[in-house]
């Protein structure tokens, strides 16, 4: 079975993750504040959709960004926020190898309408 979750607007890029960081002069609150931020956002829209625990799982992620200014690597970042929502949701029980099998990533540009879609498929 497939579902599929949309999350509004574009997750935190690995640049602004370290910056974050930097401000924080070597705490973690700052990171931490967007994790948490970020992971609650992906949990709730997760357990809209999906209603029942999966043992293990494949994604495709589609990295919808408002321009090509970000490098793709630096976009991928935010799958770390997308696991640990699912995770926090309930759908999957941890984000090991046991739990996710592939990951595959896609990018579009919406100017005007910026997400990420989620594909999650039972392996």
């Amino acid at each position: 079975m497939t579902y599929k979750i949309v999350i509004p607007g574009e997750l935190p890029d690995l640049n602004t993750i370290i910056a974050e960081s930097k401000r924080g002069r070597g705490k973690w609150q700052p990171y931490n504040e967007i994790k948490q931020a970020n992971t609650i956002k992906v949990a709730w829209i997760a357990k809209s959709k999906i209603k029942k625990k999966l043992n293990k799982i494949d994604l495709e992620i589609t990295w919808i960004c408002k321009n090509r200014r970000k490098d793709k690597d630096n976009i991928m970042a935010g799958t770390k926020f997308i696991l640990d929502g699912l995770v926090a949701a309930g759908v999957i029980e941890n984000d090991g190898w046991k739990q996710i099998g592939d990951i595959s990533h896609k990018f579009k540009v919406d100017k005007h309408n910026p997400r990420v879609e989620v594909e999650i498929r039972e392996a």
